[in-house]
């Protein structure tokens, strides 16, 4: 009977992913489709406005005979029409080139045939920026939210793919774009945004790391010295505790130190957290893996392993959930924010730099170097 019980339950998955999938597929097409109605009518209105062609009024008459004609009609409301056009008339923006003998030789037959005007929208932006799946995937409100309030090409593209791969709603939408996410997100490849308990607090942590910082206090002569890269990374990580206070101005203020090596201890297992810090700003852990090398998957798996036992042990009732940064030398951003997407707990991959002896010896001390940059010419003689 057991066994009856599992191949039925079997079978009900099955179909209901079989469903589901189909669902899904189902109003991607239809959305598909009312964009390009859209799109097609708000040509049809821009031409005829535009053009003085129809008289003062005109979309408002014309919206009211669609509701006698059309009972329970919805979404062609005067302010909607007028949206309509606007998503029209942005295309020269969305695909970033100037309009073809093609789009001028379009007709009214665009208007009662949807396909024709998907067809006009479907070409590929010149700049290679605007991924049209994600066009696509997104609803009629979704774009006019995004049209509303930016002004470039960047931030619409910008906006598209993070509502789009993120599955925000209108409403998160609307939040970032109040929140100008645009103009604050870091260069760090991270999942921040997608993690975080909050828009406000994903902004402050996506601007508050940058993608590669200068660890100029780093013996990088040592460093070479050695092969083993353990050894290596424990140079890396005994520069820092020694010029604690440096490598916190470096990340910016509201950082203090918890400790370096920080033993956890879970079910028998030891671990090894190479550095632990508390971040005033954001309330949470921020824990930092040490790496001499270029980046490499497994680092996120076993930095998402440290994040879970901090906040499992560790965090306190009031605090937010641990943030973990992979530091190393080389990474390559596309290919971190790819593997990131797996990942729940908020994680982010910062490089480094670090100034070789040689060349510190030939910048001037710390105090001249500071009257440089103010302008001041340095006198000798106060040496």
């Amino acid at each position: 009977m057991d066994k009856i019980n599992t191949q039925y339950n079997k079978a009900v998955q099955l179909i209901k992913s079989a469903i589901l999938q189909n669902q899904l597929e189902a109003a991607k097409a239809v959305n598909r489709q009312m964009l390009a109605l859209y799109y097609g009518v708000g040509k049809y209105v821009s031409d005829n406005t535009r053009k003085e062609v129809w008289g003062t009024g005109a979309i408002e008459t014309i919206s009211e005979q669609l509701r006698r004609e059309l009972p329970g009609l919805r979404g062609f409301g005067v302010s909607n029409i007028k949206n309509m056009r606007q998503f029209y008339e942005s295309r020269n923006v969305a695909v970033n080139r100037q309009p073809t003998a093609d789009d001028l030789q379009l007709t009214e037959k665009e208007i009662i045939s949807p396909t024709l005007t998907l067809l006009n929208i479907n070409r590929q932006p010149t700049a290679g920026n605007l991924d049209w799946h994600e066009f696509f995937s997104l609803s009629f409100t979704h774009h006019m939210e995004i049209l509303s309030k930016t002004k470039t090409l960047e931030e619409r593209v910008f906006y598209i793919h993070q509502a789009a791969t993120l599955h925000w709603d209108k409403y998160t939408l609307r939040d970032n774009l109040k929140a100008d996410l645009f103009h604050h997100q870091s260069q760090m490849p991270s999942n921040f945004a997608k993690t975080m308990p909050s828009t406000r607090h994903a902004l402050k942590a996506i601007s508050m790391f940058k993608d590669d910082y200068l660890l100029d206090f780093i013996n990088v002569e040592e460093l070479d010295e050695r092969d083993p890269q353990d050894i290596d990374e424990r140079i890396i990580e005994n520069s820092i505790v020694a010029n604690v206070k440096n490598f916190i101005l470096t990340f910016g203020k509201d950082f203090t130190f918890m400790g370096n090596q920080v033993h956890i201890d879970k079910f028998g297992h030891d671990h090894w957290i190479d550095l632990l810090f508390f971040n005033r700003e954001l309330q949470c852990l921020v824990v930092f893996e040490l790496k001499k090398g270029a980046f490499k998957p497994a680092y996120l798996g076993q930095l998402s392993a440290y994040i879970r036992m901090l906040n499992d042990d560790e965090r306190k009732p009031h605090e937010n959930p641990t943030i973990g940064i992979v530091l190393c030398r080389d990474a390559d951003k596309t290919y971190v924010e790819y593997l990131l997407q797996d990942y729940t707990q908020p994680m982010g991959v910062a490089t480094y730099k670090v100034m070789p002896e040689k060349l510190k010896k030939k910048l001037p001390p710390e105090e001249e170097f500071k009257r440089l940059l103010d302008g001041k010419e340095f006198d000798k003689s106060e040496k």
